[in-house]
């Protein structure tokens, strides 16, 4: 694939353009399940689009402001969905258990998450997450050359995020 069409892709590595995926979600449309909403502020977090975060965030647990100044240089290498509950249309609260995967100050991170959302008026908002919820705990391993990506494209991480 081109650096080109790589680019245009959304980051919640849907396989989807950045246009047909996240992108509405960021500019104000709203996020027909909870997971969609999940894989949405995955992607906020990566092009740090902190309006759209806090936008989608529950006023019950919304910080008044949100800094990702500490965040800059990361590179965000995909989001796995590992279980939902709940959060489709029609239903009122949701679950979206999930892994991130990104790096930054020299480290390989993985950030796993049980997060609740809530629907409100035809919108669904995040309300809080456990983070390490048992399964896979939160590290800062390195990744070896011929190990895996850890943004699930299958390939060695050596060839694949590495080389960014």
């Amino acid at each position: 694939m081109s650096e080109k069409k790589k680019k245009d892709l959304c980051p919640c590595g849907s396989g989807l353009k950045f246009a047909e995926c996240c992108e509405p979600y960021l500019k104000g449309g709203l996020a027909p399940t909870a997971e969609a909403l999940m894989r949405s502020r995955y992607t906020g977090f990566a092009v740090q689009d902190v309006p759209y975060l806090l936008r989608s965030w529950h006023r019950k647990t919304r910080p008044t402001e949100l800094d990702l100044d500490d965040q800059e240089g990361f590179v965000w290498h995909g989001i796995e969905v590992l279980a939902t509950e709940g959060g489709t249309a029609g239903e009122q609260t949701g679950v979206v258990e999930f892994v991130a995967n990104f790096s930054g100050n020299g480290q390989d991170h993985r950030l796993h998450e049980r997060a609740e959302f809530v629907c409100e008026d035809g919108q669904w908002l995040y309300v809080d997450g456990k983070v390490n919820p048992g399964r896979v705990p939160v590290t800062s391993e390195k990744i070896g050359r011929n190990e895996p990506c850890p943004c699930g494209s299958g390939k060695k991480y050596k060839k694949c995020c590495q080389a960014k």
